[in-house]
């Protein structure tokens, strides 16, 4: 049966046996826009939710260059080797002009996209907060059906990239560089305050003193954080995902901070304050897609924008008027 006839009990069958092409193809009908795909996209999510593996959500986040798609190829390769099932999930920046993307993260992780206990899926941004995909957090109810067990997210790592993964994710890495004049720059508030671990990337050749030196103004600058809420303090760590070094001690510092985490109860509870903010953002994004889409606002709107633009009407103003059309129905 081709794949485009496949009924809503197929496809989720097909995800429950972790079936790569439906589970491509149950993603690609929860991005889409289409009004028709909505219905259908609703019952996979429902389907999938009641299925959930005990699957472990890693996070990786640092800005261009820092060798996130290296360090992904060669630790999914680990955890492959570690009998683990490993979905990549992938998030390209998205021309603001064309609303282009070059979804380029499989041609740069040649190795991994080749292991059959890998599934690598690059998705464009959009016009998505902080560059995360709208339906990143329904990709990740559908591979957790399909019974992957670990599942990597990466950011594009600009803006506010790093808030939206950390809302959606139970460990959260940050990778860095040394050498590259933003060890002292780099230690900001918010990012270290969501970062579970800080690993300086490409400590090799002569890069290893500055990474070592790096390592040591980022302890210094953990120390002056108050602990977290579940109690665990960020470490440093260093690793070169060229050579391959540093990424059995980082695997096994994420399996420590899972187990501590369960053990606590705050895995479970950090789980279900996503599934909470999953619930705001989602009515939020249909409220703002429904008052885009209302007819009135559609005639209105480019109306007040010109008067806005030639100064004969406030901002304020015209916001009151186009929002007293208004209505949900």
């Amino acid at each position: 049966m081709k794949l485009a006839n496949l009924s809503t009990s197929a496809i989720l069958e097909g995800i429950y046996t972790n079936n790569v092409a439906i589970v491509s193809k149950a993603i690609t009908i929860i991005e889409s826009t289409k009004l028709e795909h909505r219905s259908l996209a609703n019952e996979i999510i429902e389907g999938c939710i009641s299925k959930k593996h005990d699957t472990l959500r890693i996070g990786i986040t640092g800005v261009p260059g820092a060798g996130k798609s290296t360090f992904i190829e060669q630790f999914g390769g680990l955890l492959t080797n570690l009998e683990k099932k490993v979905a990549v999930l992938t998030v390209d920046p998205t021309s603001s002009r064309t609303k282009g993307s070059i979804l380029g993260d499989k041609t740069r992780m040649q190795e991994l996209v080749k292991n059959p206990n890998v599934y690598i899926r690059p998705s464009a941004s959009g016009t998505s907060l902080g560059g995360v995909a709208r339906k990143t957090r329904e990709s990740i109810v559908i591979l957790e059906a399909a019974r992957f067990d670990i599942i990597l997210i990466e950011t594009v790592g600009v803006g506010q990239s790093e808030t939206a993964v950390h809302d959606m994710v139970d460990f959260f890495l940050l990778l860095k560089l040394a050498g590259a004049g933003d060890e002292l720059q780099g230690i900001k508030r918010g990012i270290i305050e969501m970062a579970d671990t800080i690993v300086i990337n490409k400590a090799d050749g002569k890069n290893i003193q500055n990474a070592s030196q790096a390592k040591m103004e980022f302890s210094r600058a953990l120390h002056m954080f108050p602990p977290k809420e579940n109690g665990w303090t960020p470490k440093v760590l260093t690793c070169s995902a060229l050579e391959n070094k540093g990424l059995n001690e980082i695997w096994q510092l994420i399996s420590n901070y899972n187990d501590t985490m369960k053990q606590n109860g705050f895995f479970f509870k950090n789980r279900q304050q996503q599934n909470e903010n999953w619930l705001i953002q989602y009515v939020e994004q249909e409220l703002l897609a429904k008052f885009y889409q209302n007819p009135k606002i559609k005639e209105l709107l480019p109306i007040l924008k010109s008067e806005v633009i030639k100064g004969n009407t406030s901002p304020f103003k015209a916001a009151e008027k186009i929002l007293r059309l208004f209505q949900i129905n």
